[in-house]
């Protein structure tokens, strides 16, 4: 019968057969769990051209398909000055998986280039406010991004390793500057070598990243290690002691005491214990 099928039905056949435990159903369970998804939501499906993205929107798209809430989806694409190449692998790849794209365009990547200080930060902004703009005008009400399991690990990592802080990435979150948008994070639950594995038995070919520095990517890596590579090193081998260390992070992120810590903030205000001692 597969025999007969299109690459893009071998693709979902392949998520919900295959890859159900370690995709499907993480992906249900974040849906779930963290109820990212309400009736009549608009949801503009945000795809970068990484292999994070592209499972993402694949996956709400199967899930509209199956579901029994009934809501709407934009897959929204921003052109923020890729070259010629990436832009058609997006295209392309879009196509063969059979997700309709819209795409709108943007000068970010000139923009974050002349900046003299932090242009990724900047560039992440920009991207930020860019996509939340555009699916504002196209009448959503949330924005999905592609993060998954293995970014919020090693963000909660890199804050305190880096940035003298505990911080970690919540699944959804209301907009601060764009009144009624939420943004969800549906991937939440999944690992990044299980997309990984996804894409590779799937035989996609993604962009590395969504950065102005896509081209030169294979380069970046081996000359210009950054702190997120560092972290996902040092996971890496302390997995090998401790196998279940990326889960005991997870999990500690729901499970906070807060009353054992001298200090925290809350809604950018900072506190100290002895307020209540």
């Amino acid at each position: 019968m597969s025999r007969n099928l299109e690459e893009f039905q071998k693709i979902e056949r392949s998520i919900t057969k295959k890859y159900r435990k370690s995709v499907w159903n993480k992906f249900i369970r974040a849906v779930k769990q963290y109820e990212l998804i309400d009736e009549n939501d608009k949801i503009a499906v945000c795809i970068s051209g990484g292999k994070d993205s592209m499972l993402l929107a694949k996956l709400m798209q199967l899930l509209q398909r199956y579901s029994d809430v009934p809501f709407e989806l934009t897959y929204l694409v921003m052109d923020p000055g890729y070259n010629k190449e990436n832009r058609k692998k997006i295209e392309d790849n879009a196509a063969m998986l059979n997700i309709p794209i819209t795409i709108f365009e943007t000068n970010i990547f000139e923009t974050a280039n002349n900046a003299e200080k932090y242009p990724c930060y900047l560039c992440a902004r920009m991207r930020r406010g860019h996509l939340y703009s555009q699916a504002k005008k196209l009448g959503c009400n949330k924005i999905a991004l592609g993060h998954h399991f293995s970014d919020v690990i090693e963000t909660t990592v890199m804050s305190m390793f880096y940035g003298a802080q505990l911080q970690g990435m919540i699944p959804k979150l209301h907009s601060t500057n764009f009144k009624g948008m939420e943004l969800i994070r549906p991937l939440y639950c999944i690992h990044e070598d299980d997309i990984i594995s996804w894409a590779e038995y799937s035989g996609l070919e993604f962009l590395r990243c969504a950065c102005r520095f896509t081209e030169m990517q294979d380069r970046c890596d081996s000359n210009e290690i950054g702190k997120r590579l560092e972290t996902k090193r040092l996971i890496k081998e302390l997995k090998k002691t401790n196998p279940d260390i990326e889960k005991s992070i997870f999990n500690s992120l729901h499970l906070v005491h807060i009353d054992t810590f001298p200090g925290y903030k809350k809604d950018g205000e900072r506190h100290t214990f002895l307020e209540d001692y």
